[in-house]
């Protein structure tokens, strides 16, 4: 993909405008369908590893849980398990094949984190979580799995996470993320961010920068940086967006090369971790950490509308009616394709993601 070296003027329109630097910029379905960007290999096979259509774990404030799926079974037993791996664990009960389970509070033990394991009487079992970790002081820290895919698979919980700043966690919740066997830490903050709050982590946990807006590639962009500073500000006030620093900075995490290599080499580092857990952040955990789980979640074949929730759902975790704007994510995928033409040849050209990264991905985060 050709790149272009922009005139001082551009560069520093774009500072001002907080394109590149300012956090507030940039702290800022039918199975079959094969995933964007997938190899060939695994676009000429698509399977439905599991009967289930949908689930989904909830957990009450009093510490209950009601668990809910959709399937083609008969009926569906279901065991509680304190970690996605384990063999053995807590029976809850057994349901219709589409029906509901309420796990009452005290039931559980209140510490840790529980797993619960979808039997059906015919078919694969499927593992579910609560999407939420549970660390008060990074509401945002949440698990990207337990999405359905187009082509009928699950992407698994307690592999990899999301969230905002750690830099203030607490012993017991660091306590909590080593029995989720978190082994990596990746930080999207830029060097201003990663001094004043420097992550807090329990010791064992590898920790590795991934600046999205680094200068350490030089300041060069895949298309104008003029046109596309134009472009965002026109679509951000179309749109009416609340925050057009926002509207201007998600379609630069796309055109800003610097920003290639940081996503690349989250891909890559999640793909890579064969010791655990990964969790990679920003400040927020919503607009950095939004396009990588963007990225991410295509990556694995999860559908767009769905890609498009899991985005807004930090307005819910963040408490804030505004965090995000679905405008926002819309924009940076409408940047790749008008650069790139299609998501497939954003990873190839931009990110720059061979087919073996790709498929190591999948095959570690996808049932089946």
């Amino acid at each position: 993909m050709r790149t272009h070296r922009i005139a001082q003027a551009a560069v520093t329109a774009a500072l001002l405008t907080g394109t590149l630097l300012a956090p507030p910029a940039l702290a800022a379905a039918p199975a079959g369908a094969p995933a964007a960007g997938a190899p060939a290999s695994a676009q000429a096979t698509t399977r439905a590893a599991v009967p289930f259509t949908a689930a989904t774990a909830k957990r009450a404030a009093d510490g209950g849980y009601t668990l809910s799926w959709a399937s083609g079974a008969g009926s569906v037993t279901v065991t509680a398990l304190a970690s996605p791996d384990a063999t053995t664990g807590t029976p809850v009960g057994t349901a219709p094949g589409t029906g509901s389970l309420t796990v009452p509070a005290g039931a559980l033990a209140a510490t840790g984190r529980w797993y619960f394991r979808l039997v059906p009487d015919s078919g694969s079992p499927l593992v579910i979580a609560e999407r939420s970790a549970g660390i008060e002081s990074a509401r945002n820290f949440r698990d990207i799995g337990g999405y359905r895919t187009t082509d009928g698979r699950w992407v698994r919980p307690g592999l990899v996470y999301r969230s905002n700043k750690i830099n203030k966690l607490s012993d017991a919740e660091q306590q909590l993320l080593l029995s989720q066997r978190l082994t990596l830490d990746i930080d999207l903050r830029n060097a201003v961010e990663r001094y004043q709050d420097p992550d807090r982590l329990p010791a064992g946990v590898t920790y590795q920068v991934a600046d999205v807006v680094s200068f350490d590639h030089g300041i060069r962009f895949h298309d104008s940086a003029l046109m596309t500073l134009a472009e965002a500000i026109a679509a951000g006030l179309f749109s009416g967006s609340s925050d057009l620093g926002q509207s201007i900075g998600y379609p630069f995490m796309v055109n800003f090369v610097g920003a290639d290599y940081a996503f690349r080499d989250l891909v890559t580092a999640v793909a890579n971790n064969d010791s655990g857990a990964t969790v990679y952040h920003c400040s927020s955990g919503k607009d950095r950490t939004g396009w990588s789980t963007a990225v991410l979640l295509t990556l694995l074949g999860v559908p767009r509308e769905t890609v498009e929730a899991d985005f807004l759902a930090s307005n819910d975790y963040l408490g804030n009616p505004k965090a995000v704007e679905l405008s926002w994510l819309r924009a940076a995928f409408a940047q790749v394709d008008k650069i790139y033409g299609d998501f497939g040849s954003y990873v190839r050209e931009g990110l720059r993601l061979d087919d073996a990264t790709v498929a190591k991905l999948r095959a570690k985060l996808l049932t089946g």
